[in-house]
């Protein structure tokens, strides 16, 4: 339990930082605190995700942290909750990347494309 109580206090820690704190970009791509590659949608719009139900399953909506500043914002997803958007376009992982620096996602179907600075 207390290990779990410990992974949520830095989880709300990191949510809590700017948006700048949360992603950093590695070898000319946008990567999430862990490492973790992040990318976008192209059937999303500026300021709405398209991506709901299996789709969110797979590619887990980036959460936005409190504060955030261009060219960062936030978009309120269908459910209520708060996803991460770079420039209007909302933020994901993808479920399939199991290590720090994978890019599988990268070009999956021909709409899901690495953040790129």
């Amino acid at each position: 339990m207390r290990i779990f109580a410990t992974a949520a206090a830095v989880l709300s820690l990191t949510l809590a930082g700017s948006a700048h704190a949360q992603l950093k970009k590695v070898d000319g791509v946008l990567v999430d605190a862990a490492g973790m590659t992040v990318y976008t949608f192209d059937k999303d719009s500026a300021g709405k995700s398209a991506c709901s139900g299996p789709c969110i399953q797979n590619w887990p909506a980036v959460p936005a942290p409190d504060k955030v500043s261009e060219p960062y914002s936030v978009v309120t997803r269908d459910d209520g909750s708060k996803q991460l958007a770079y420039k209007g376009k909302p933020l994901y992982l993808f479920a399939k990347d199991a290590k720090p620096g994978e890019r599988t996602g990268d070009n999956f179907k021909d709409v899901w494309h690495v953040v790129k600075d």
